[in-house]
């Protein structure tokens, strides 16, 4: 069914970022990433009293391909 959309204003996209107004059949990612973060990482707000006396982050993965992009099309 088609949609109607009054006014959009687009102030950014991230680079590997999607923007989508209306119907759509499909959607595919053109890029995939991966974060690493130990503890106290990714905290946002005013006033964090964040106390991290140890902190190690285990980066091994053993499956290596999380999401392939060969069938996307």
């Amino acid at each position: 069914m088609p949609a109607l959309v009054g006014v959009v204003q687009v102030i950014t996209v991230a680079n590997a970022g999607i923007f989508n107004i209306g119907d759509i059949y499909k959607v595919n990612p053109v890029a995939t990433s991966r974060a690493y973060a130990g503890a106290g990482s990714f905290n946002t707000g005013n006033n964090l009293n964040v106390d991290n006396y140890y902190s190690a982050t285990n980066i091994y993965d053993q499956d290596g391909i999380d999401q392939p992009l060969a069938f996307n099309f």
